[in-house]
């Protein structure tokens, strides 16, 4: 039997459910003075990220919620950023942190320029 092969958009959702799973736990250690204020800020962005990237394997406005997947990326590398720079995030975390999202950056960048070109 051949390995079945997942689309794009399977694989980017993936990706983002992966590094949300990852996220969680990381910012439920963040000290309480800024659990509430970046730890938030990082979790809703990731949830917003993965929710746009559900919604836009089964839209017909696929290019709008990709662009808006896309800010959302953009956002959370800052917050990232900041979370290391605080050191809310240890070095090796905040590595594997950007790595994921450089990834699902990549892929979410492919799959919208494909979009753009069928429309």
């Amino acid at each position: 039997m051949g390995e079945v092969q997942q689309s794009e958009p399977a694989v980017v959702v993936g990706k983002a459910y992966d590094f949300v799973l990852w996220l969680l736990p990381k910012v439920e250690k963040f000290p309480r003075s800024y659990r509430f204020s970046v730890g938030d800020r990082l979790v809703s962005s990731g949830l917003e990220l993965l929710v746009l990237l559900v919604e836009s394997a089964y839209s017909t406005e696929k290019a709008r919620r990709l662009e808006g997947a896309s800010h959302r990326t953009n956002a959370l590398r800052y917050l990232l950023r900041l979370s290391k720079d605080l050191r809310l995030l240890s070095l090796d975390s905040y590595g594997f942190a950007a790595e994921r999202l450089e990834e699902i950056g990549r892929m979410l960048g492919g799959w919208h320029r494909s979009v753009r070109g069928r429309s």
